[in-house]
Parts: C-alpha cells; sequence; structure tokens
C-alpha cells in the first residue's frame, strides 16, 4: 500500500476492521486496534526460509538426521525437526537454548562426561 497517505492508510484500517467477522474482530480488540496491523507483509513459507548459512528446516534436519551414528527415534526426529522450523521462524528465541547447550557441552567435557 506503498503510495497511501497516512489518512488514507487510517480510513482502509478502519474499513478492513468493520469488515472483520465477529471473530476476527475479537482477535483484533484482544491485541488493540492501535497495534492491529492488516497491512504487514506475510512471513515466506516456512518451506522457503533459510538460516544464516542458507539451508532450509528441511535441509538442516535431513543433514543432521544423515550425521546420527544409528537412526532416530520418531520422537527424536519429530523433536529436530520442529526445532529446526521454530530455529529459522524465531532465531532469537533460540539464541538461549544454542548459547546453553554450548556452555553444557564444554561443562560436560570438563568433568568427562557425556549424555
Amino acid at each position: 500500500m506503498g503510495t497511501m497517505t497516512p489518512e488514507q492508510l487510517d480510513e482502509q484500517k478502519k474499513l478492513m476492521y468493520e469488515k472483520l467477522s465477529p471473530r476476527r474482530r475479537k482477535f483484533v480488540d484482544k491485541i488493540g486496534y492501535e497495534n492491529w496491523d492488516p497491512f504487514q507483509k506475510p512471513f515466506d513459507p516456512i518451506d522457503i526460509r533459510r538460516d544464516v548459512t542458507g539451508h532450509t528446516p528441511q535441509e538442516l534436519y535431513s543433514a543432521f538426521i544423515r550425521s546420527r551414528p544409528k537412526p532416530p527415534t520418531p520422537d527424536y526426529a519429530s523433536t529436530i525437526a520442529e526445532f529446526t522450523v521454530v530455529m529459522i521462524h524465531n532465531s532469537e528465541r533460540m539464541r538461549p537454548i544454542y548459547d546453553f547447550c554450548l556452555w553444557y557441552s564444554t561443562m560436560l567435557e570438563k568433568y568427562g562426561k557425556t549424555l
């Protein structure tokens, strides 16, 4: 909506709000009309999003599973698949987990332990 004035955007937003179903309107009311941005660009589909190395979640998942010494259990594989999607979708949410895993790995080495 690039060439619209702020007033035109406000009017368009108001019209869009008025056309919402009661359920969607309730959602907008919950987050706050002023916080609602009906013009935001949608996320790319997850299967084309890439991490900082240029890999999709599926590519990361496949490479990791192939690197394992034995086939993983279904629960293990499912957790990895979910993790790769969340990691690419919200890398800041994953940063503390990554930092902790690095720290814990060093601690395990220090004590001569493995998981």
